[in-house]
């Protein structure tokens, strides 16, 4: 009933990921939400954010930002952590996902979402036919329209749980 707000996997953190084992499977490119995903709701890019960024690169992958918000906000934290972007991408719509894997010279086969939330991030990365990672938020504090989303999240996931409870 909600396969497609479900995400591939999901874990604790993004900074938790085997980005390496990933990377043996055949993904060459890494989209990433930002707020929640990498750093707390409107944070700065951090020395983590910085370090992951930097390591991703070595690895061989490429990665692109592709967020709601608008350019005052993505475009420097773009810049701390030497990747492309996308601002104001109207996730879930999935045309931007597309955009993403083009600059970074994937496709849905090869390239990876990353985000935090079900409606938006995992939703538009599961059109797109991404495969698709969820993360706990860093941060409990966010936008009154997002606090609201969370709630009908919590069904989801719990669904979500279940079913991959009966998976093994």
């Amino acid at each position: 009933m909600f396969g497609i707000f479900y995400p591939k996997e999901y874990v604790d953190s993004t900074y938790e990921i085997e980005f390496e084992s990933l990377y043996r499977r055949g993904y060459r490119g890494v989209l990433f939400d930002i707020d929640n995903t990498l750093v707390p709701h409107g944070a700065p890019a951090d020395e983590r954010a910085r370090k992951l960024f930097e390591r991703l690169r070595t690895i061989g992958f490429q990665t692109c930002l592709i967020s709601n918000n608008k350019e005052t906000r993505v475009k420097p934290f773009a810049e701390a952590v030497h990747s492309p972007y996308i601002y104001d991408a109207h996730k879930p719509a999935g045309k931007n996902y597309k955009k993403a894997m083009e600059m970074m010279g994937t496709n849905e086969k090869n390239s990876l979402f990353v985000g935090d939330q079900l409606f938006t991030d995992v939703w538009g990365a599961n059109c797109a036919d991404m495969h698709t990672i969820l993360v706990k938020p860093i941060h409990p504090k966010e936008e009154i329209q997002i606090v609201f989303k969370r709630y009908l999240e919590k069904i989801v996931l719990w669904e979500y749980k279940r079913k991959m409870k009966k998976c093994q």
